[in-house]
């Protein structure tokens, strides 16, 4: 009972407290194909029986770094220095949860200071908040800022956007009683999405590289978003493309967001991830979460402050700009501190490695009887096309050694039409070797 300490009595009085018969009826208001049964599983067991299940549960997974890994989608395999890990471990860094007493937490603010300089400076915008959950959840963030500045309701979004940040959009502007406006699925990059944009629109969202690799020219996007009075809202899932792409700020977006997993932050099964959020400066009173700013004390030293914080948290509930509680702290200093490592330079020439790597792999899998690279421009990610069902081609690649990347199918289903397709990503860590075996593997497979 070491993790159950209530007995039946406790628990049969508190159910009476708040006027329920039963613990099965706490979950009537979730539909029924929605919940979990009971699971299958013993009622107890010494730890040394459960560390020996869950070793050999844990064996039937594929590690990453074990075999070729091709797979993106959304959250890249990058190399992360010992330096990075070691550092975040100190005891002043991963203990420290979150300035709500800022005057004490100088070291914490001026992490996070920082931290919004590297972003502002990559996605060369003027001001970047201390940073959100992800790259999905700053995305919704963003689209709902839109709305604020425009004061007007309609979101359109590109075809090229994640199914998954789309996901989060439509979820979230439906509980707003928003309207979003998107566009179908644009594995080839050559959807008009000016022809979307009217007099009602409120934000054009452009995800660049797109979901399926394309490298987007967002300025004659943000060209017709201005004219119209909207704005555009840039959105990346994989930060080190900044290294080599264009900013998006330099293209003309009005607010740029995305996933800063891929610098400082492994896989992780999917997450903890650290969402990275920046705009103009003349909308920095619509952005949400918190930004730290620099200052001076009454003696003249260099201090930190948490200059903005529009969230429910600090001031009233019909005046705040967001409902997140926190920021992704010790993620984002991971992300600073590879970033600090890299400096310009390091990050640029890891960036073209992306990509020359990206353009090998892409050069000898189109070489295949059957097979074809859908886009004319990528960074280090681009969409292939198979013979047959692509989602039974990834798995007979992961039978012979080579996690070959995601099958569109699997983010975008019900969809006939894309399910010969599969998402590709080739980032420095890979070899001529894992490119070779790949292949050679999907020689053999088609």
């Amino acid at each position: 009972m070491r993790y159950l300490p209530h007995s039946e009595a406790d628990r049969q009085a508190m159910l009476r407290a708040i006027g329920v018969g039963a613990i099965d009826d706490l979950f009537l208001d979730i539909p029924e194909p929605l919940r979990v049964g009971a699971l299958d599983l013993p009622r107890r067991a010494g730890e040394l029986s459960v560390e020996r299940t869950i070793g050999r549960m844990a064996a039937k997974n594929v590690a990453a770094g074990s075999v070729p890994f091709f797979v993106g989608a959304g959250a890249y395999r990058h190399h992360v220095p010992a330096s990075v890990d070691h550092l975040i471990q100190r005891s002043e860094f991963l203990t420290s949860y979150t300035p709500y007493q800022p005057e004490i937490t100088q070291g914490t603010l001026q992490v996070l200071f920082e931290f919004q300089t590297q972003v502002a400076h990559l996605t060369g915008m003027e001001v970047a908040n201390a940073s959100m959950y992800d790259g999905s959840t700053a995305t919704a963030e963003a689209v709902l800022m839109a709305h604020r500045v425009t004061r007007r309701k309609k979101a359109v979004l590109s075809g090229g956007l994640h199914p998954h940040y789309r996901a989060v959009v439509e979820g979230l502007s439906k509980l707003a009683s928003d309207t979003v406006a998107a566009l179908p699925p644009d594995p080839a990059g050559t959807e008009d999405i000016l022809a979307a944009i009217d007099a009602e629109t409120s934000c054009v969202v452009v995800q660049s590289p797109s979901v399926y690799g394309q490298l987007i020219d967002l300025a004659p996007i943000a060209q017709k978003a201005h004219a119209v009075g909207a704005l555009l809202v840039a959105v990346f899932t994989e930060v080190v493309s900044l290294g080599l792409v264009e900013p998006p700020g330099a293209q003309g977006a009005d607010i740029v967001v995305g996933e800063g997993q891929g610098l400082g932050n492994a896989l992780s099964f999917g997450g903890p991830y650290v969402g990275l959020f920046a705009t103009r400066a003349k909308y920095v009173r619509q952005m949400p979460g918190r930004l730290c700013g620099e200052t001076v004390d009454a003696d003249g030293r260099r201090g930190f402050v948490l200059t903005l914080s529009t969230r429910e948290q600090h001031i009233r509930r019909d005046k705040a700009t967001s409902n997140i509680c926190t920021n992704s702290g010790l993620c984002a200093l991971a992300f600073s501190i590879h970033t600090t490592l890299l400096g310009e330079t390091g990050l640029a020439r890891l960036a073209r490695i992306n990509h020359m790597n990206a353009v090998a792999l892409a050069e000898s899998l189109s070489e295949l009887a059957g097979v074809s690279v859908l886009n004319d421009s990528f960074f280090n990610e681009f969409t292939l096309r198979v013979p047959g069902d692509a989602a039974s081609v990834v798995e007979a690649l992961a039978e012979r050694g080579v996690l070959g990347g995601v099958p569109v199918s699997r983010l975008e289903p019900g969809r006939p039409e894309l399910a010969d397709l599969i998402l590709v990503a080739s980032t420095e860590i890979n070899t001529d070797e894992d490119r070779a075996a790949y292949a050679a593997a999907l020689a053999e497979v088609l």
